[in-house]
């Protein structure tokens, strides 16, 4: 199963990369929404092999979550793959400058099963799919609305 969003934001990829890889705010977003998440590696910096554990609830359940920063090209993107029990992913985050002051992104989000619950569960997914597939793509508009707000208010 597979989530795309596209978007054009009014800012150099220089500073959208430099946001997009503010992990220390996803952190805090996570925290805030009940995720207890932890960074696991020890780098000092963000880049390949950044990790993290998270445990969160789904569907009235515990779910413990791996996150690993497995491909870092700077300022071009980054992958993150997330393991699961049952459930395996990959986050890609892909930047173009379009020009000096205009950058496209694309979030691509893609769960596999690896188990039959899983597969059950991902199922339940598709039925709703059109709904998810909206609400990332707004997720991900209202979070290129707040760079480009970034960009101006700097500017």
């Amino acid at each position: 199963m597979q989530f795309t969003s596209k978007e054009d934001i009014e800012a150099p990829i220089d500073f959208v990369f430099a946001r997009a890889v503010d992990f220390r705010a996803f952190e805090k977003q996570a925290l805030r929404r009940g995720v207890d998440l932890r960074r696991v590696d020890r780098l000092t910096h963000i880049g390949k092999g950044a990790t993290w554990d998270a445990d969160f609830r789904f569907r009235g359940k515990v779910r413990q979550l791996r996150a690993e920063v497995v491909g870092f090209d700077q300022p071009n993107g980054y992958v993150v793959s997330l393991q699961s029990v049952g459930v395996d992913g990959l986050t890609t985050v892909e930047l173009v400058a379009l020009s000096r002051s205009r950058t496209r992104i694309t979030v691509t989000h893609e769960l596999a099963a690896k188990s039959l619950g899983a597969r059950l569960m991902l199922q339940s997914l598709r039925l709703a799919r059109s709904g998810l597939q909206k609400k990332f793509e707004k997720r991900i508009g209202a979070y290129c609305e707040d760079i480009e707000e970034l960009w101006t208010r700097r500017g």
